[in-house]
């Protein structure tokens, strides 16, 4: 890949979503804003290589796309919106502002995350739009068909158009409510971030998780007072910190308990424990803390071991045990099977893990989880099998080239 080449895929992930949400704002149509920023990003791909890559990228991009709106605009010679689209050629002043925080990306949150959406819809449209995730890589997070999140996706923007849902931040009485599935999708943008599954894509993408992370901020400076929002910084915080030491000089997957505790980042671990005792003393005052803030206490745990040796396992064990109780979802169970594993040995863990078969037989941390553990056991052939399925629907390379030498390991 040439510079230019580098230059515009890293312009797409800094610029993605301040081109769409920039767009939302003033022509109040996804659609157009979606279809506008892919046409400038297209001509950006073919001008910068002769024009060189402009001082400032956001900008050029943006005024492009406007620029394509337009013209889209006047090619679909809607006869109704005469008026409309004649403010929206001409009216260079910007919109009142609207809402807690003058952030144009947040109100595209919230429009995505609107609650006429159903909750599905809300989570594959905010990954598109704000995220700029492709429909596989989101596909791939939801376990799902292609097709099946390309429609989605489509009934969710033709849904916001014809309710007219309002691209704002919602006002302060309203934010609790709504709050929910803003986090749900900011942990899953922080996710693919933290193993990116895209065909190509760097496997850990610092773009995401920074984008995940500063976003959260804002919630939190929206909610101060809800446990959850600062529950998910905390696990991002913490989970973050771990980035420069997941991935080898030669592009592979670092384990846990692998990892060079080292290289951790202490200012994020720092502020990470921080709230996670924030969030302990508000639960010990009676405040029943949710599934980020115990996932976020089960990453204190691991982050304040300086040893893999010196964890917690017990205290790691008691928390799934609380998350279980909370969202008893097949991965939570398996990520308890995991802590089991430590503390009663792989053969009581993989029966654990085994009875999960049914419902996770598609998702590759199943199979790497099962060779996992039959290869401690001593069960080479069944743990090699486990592997290559695991390799198979695993997404991220640095976790294919760990799980790959991990099989050949194998006698």
């Amino acid at each position: 890949m040439n510079d230019v080449e580098e230059a515009v895929t890293r312009v797409h992930r800094e610029e993605w979503a301040r081109v769409v949400a920039a767009l939302t704002r003033r022509f109040g149509d996804l659609d157009i804003a979606e279809e506008a920023a892919a046409e400038a990003f297209a001509t950006a791909v073919q001008r910068w290589p002769t024009d060189g890559v402009p001082p400032n990228p956001g900008a050029w991009l943006t005024t492009t796309a406007v620029r394509k709106a337009i013209d889209r605009i006047r090619r679909e010679d809607k006869r109704d919106d005469k008026h409309r689209e004649a403010q929206m050629i001409y009216d260079d002043d910007p919109p009142e502002p609207v809402g807690a925080i003058e952030d144009d990306r947040l109100r595209l949150i919230f429009t995505c995350c609107h609650p006429a959406l159903a909750v599905r819809a809300r989570v594959a449209l905010t990954l598109r739009m704000v995220g700029g995730l492709t429909v596989p890589e989101i596909a791939r997070a939801f376990l799902v068909a292609e097709t099946t999140l390309e429609q989605r996706i489509t009934r969710a923007k033709a849904k916001i158009k014809a309710a007219r849902i309002p691209y704002r931040v919602p006002s302060a009485e309203d934010l609790p409510a709504r709050v929910t599935g803003v986090l749900a999708v900011l942990y899953l943008v922080f996710n693919e971030g933290y193993l990116a599954t895209g065909p190509g894509t760097d496997p850990l993408r610092h773009d995401l998780t920074a984008e995940a992370i500063r976003l959260t901020r804002l919630i939190r400076v929206l909610l101060p007072d809800d446990g959850e929002a600062a529950g998910l910084l905390a696990l991002m915080l913490l989970t973050e910190a771990r980035r420069a030491a997941r991935v080898s000089a030669g592009g592979e997957l670092v384990s846990l308990a692998e990892q060079d505790r080292g290289a951790w980042d202490a200012a994020l671990i720092a502020e990470g424990h921080r709230l996670v005792r924030e969030r302990l003393a508000a639960a010990a005052a009676g405040a029943a803390p949710g599934r980020y803030q115990i996932l976020a206490a089960i990453n204190a745990v691991h982050t304040s071991a300086g040893d893999v040796r010196d964890t917690d396992w017990s205290q790691v064990l008691a928390l799934y045990d609380q998350l279980i109780r909370l969202d008893p979802s097949p991965i939570v169970a398996l990520n308890r099977a995991i802590a089991v594993a430590e503390l009663d040995g792989p053969q009581v863990a993989l029966a654990a893990v085994d009875r999960l078969g049914d419902t996770l037989a598609g998702y590759h941390a199943y199979h790497a989880a099962r060779a996992d553990l039959l290869r401690r056991l001593g069960r080479s052939r069944e743990s090699r099998a486990a592997y290559d399925e695991a390799i198979e629907l695993a997404g991220n390379s640095a976790e294919i080239a760990y799980l790959t030498r991990r099989r050949d390991q194998l006698r």
